[in-house]
């Protein structure tokens, strides 16, 4: 891969340029991205506690700009070394500034596809069609849905991915201006897309980090090809995706533990006792093995520090200083993986995380083994989920019949006149462009996906105040 076409500037639809309008491209996508509505969304969705009345946790939104942070400053630190070394001639200032505005957008937008409440949400969206499909009360024609859908058809919605979702919103179901999304730049939706694989070949090599989970719907697997060929990511990942997912890794393996000290989920001491139960295995380097030992120093410093300045919560003081001091020290060990390895990266041949090869690893391991214990396995965390469960599974379950009726020649019900009625007009337009011509078991994957774009789009607060309207417990206008 050659960054002279990676950095492909490149959309759906050609954009207007405005005579002695300085940015380059990426910064105009930024500008584009601040101002939609699909990114504001992000304030009311669900980052780790779903439900939650605190002004004080992360949702969506903010991480999404501590994501954009982070990525943007790996981009800074990778190639400000990659220019020093001489390692690629072709890297120079230009390369640089335009890479790193593309990973600042990417960070805003790499959560944009996730629906409400949190990654439970996507959990609950891919249990309800391991049922749904093969449910006799879910039928088509006189069949169940699962034996009218190809194999990718089905795929796509029993491995449900917020990542394919994003590629789909920002492309397809931002419908401002037409049908194309938000007319960003390939190489910035080239960035977006994690994994370059279809949901069919999920899990086909277990040692190469592409074929962890899906990176696009069938429904855009035309626009995917056209995007990849443009940039020259042909059968690889897209080199920044690696800067992107690491920014994201390094903010919620921090960030949960701040929030769940903040929340009173866990003690310092806990944590302390934790992380130090945790520790390095046993192949672990020297270099690794010290700075785990001086992240545990570190976190007992900030606390003997915290209390001799007679903070008045000396733990999350503590807690909070340490987070600043580890983020850093993870912003350092992905940027050294990047550069180590960026020849193999850009022979499309690099197959992990950085993280995970980093001196780094131990630490951000612990971090996230810590957070899946003693955060996503509270008794707090697990009602909460149990709440959004049920509301997500009540939403699909009541429009669902409603999508494979519409457009199908069958009469509604007027219940289901009604319920297809609520789904966003946007969303409707979309549906109609693109099923025009297909044959009717396309048409009835959109109409599938049409369920899924509804409840994706939905913020916290509607999906809640919709499913309380719809079970009559709520009759506020």
């Amino acid at each position: 891969m050659e960054w002279n076409k990676l950095l492909c500037e490149k959309r759906q639809v050609p954009a207007h340029t405005r005579e002695g309008d300085p940015r380059n491209a990426f910064e105009k996508d930024y500008h584009r991205i601040l101002g939609s509505a699909s990114f504001r969304r992000l304030q009311d969705k669900t980052q780790v506690f779903p439900l939650d009345k605190s002004d004080f946790v992360r949702t969506r939104l903010t991480h999404s700009l501590e994501v954009s942070s982070f990525a943007k400053s790996l981009g800074q630190m990778a190639f400000a070394d990659i220019i020093s070394s001489g390692a690629d001639s072709s890297v120079d200032t230009d390369v640089k500034e335009k890479a790193c505005s593309i990973l600042e957008c990417a960070g805003l937008l790499h959560d944009i596809g996730n629906p409400p409440f949190g990654h439970f949400g996507e959990s609950s969206i891919r249990y309800f069609f391991e049922r749904a499909l093969d449910d006799d009360k879910y039928t088509f024609n006189g069949r169940r849905l699962g034996e009218c859908l190809n194999e990718q058809m089905k795929a796509d919605l029993l491995n449900f991915e917020g990542n394919a979702q994003a590629l789909r919103l920002v492309t397809k179901l931002h419908y401002l201006v037409d049908e194309k999304g938000m007319h960003l730049t390939y190489a910035l939706l080239n960035t977006l897309i994690k994994y370059p694989v279809p949901s069919t070949e999920i899990g086909k090599d277990k040692t190469n980090i592409i074929y962890k989970k899906m990176g696009y719907y069938l429904a855009e697997q035309e626009l995917f090809e056209d995007i990849t060929s443009s940039t020259g990511a042909v059968g690889c990942r897209y080199p920044l995706t690696f800067l992107l997912e690491a920014a994201d890794d390094i903010a919620y393996c921090t960030a949960d533990i701040e929030d769940a000290v903040r929340k009173g989920i866990i003690s310092l001491h806990r944590l302390q006792s934790e992380l130090e139960r945790g520790g390095y295995t046993e192949n672990a380097s020297e270099t690794a093995r010290a700075a785990y030992d001086r992240m545990l120093e570190k976190l007992d410093e900030k606390y003997k520090k915290a209390v001799a300045d007679n903070m008045p919560d000396p733990e999350r003081n503590a807690v909070q200083n340490w987070v600043i001091y580890v983020q850093g020290e993870l912003l350092r060990y992905a940027k050294d993986a990047f550069v180590s390895n960026y020849e193999s990266i850009m022979r499309g041949e690099f197959s992990s995380e950085l993280l995970k090869c980093s001196d780094g690893a131990p630490i951000a391991k612990a971090l996230s083994d810590t957070a899946y214990r003693l955060v996503f396995r509270s008794k707090y965390i697990l009602r909460s989920e149990i709440t959004a469960g049920n509301m997500i599974s009540f939403l699909l379950e009541s429009f669902l019949p409603a999508a494979v009726a519409f457009d199908s020649g069958c009469t509604l019900s007027p219940m289901e006149d009604r319920l297809i009625s609520i789904v966003s007009e946007n969303y409707m337009a979309i549906y109609r462009k693109y099923s025009e011509g297909k044959d009717e078991s396309f048409k009835l994957y959109l109409r599938m996906l049409l369920v899924t774009d509804f409840v994706c789009g939905m913020t916290d607060s509607y999906a809640k105040r919709l499913y309380s309207r719809m079970r009559a417990t709520d009759y506020s206008e």
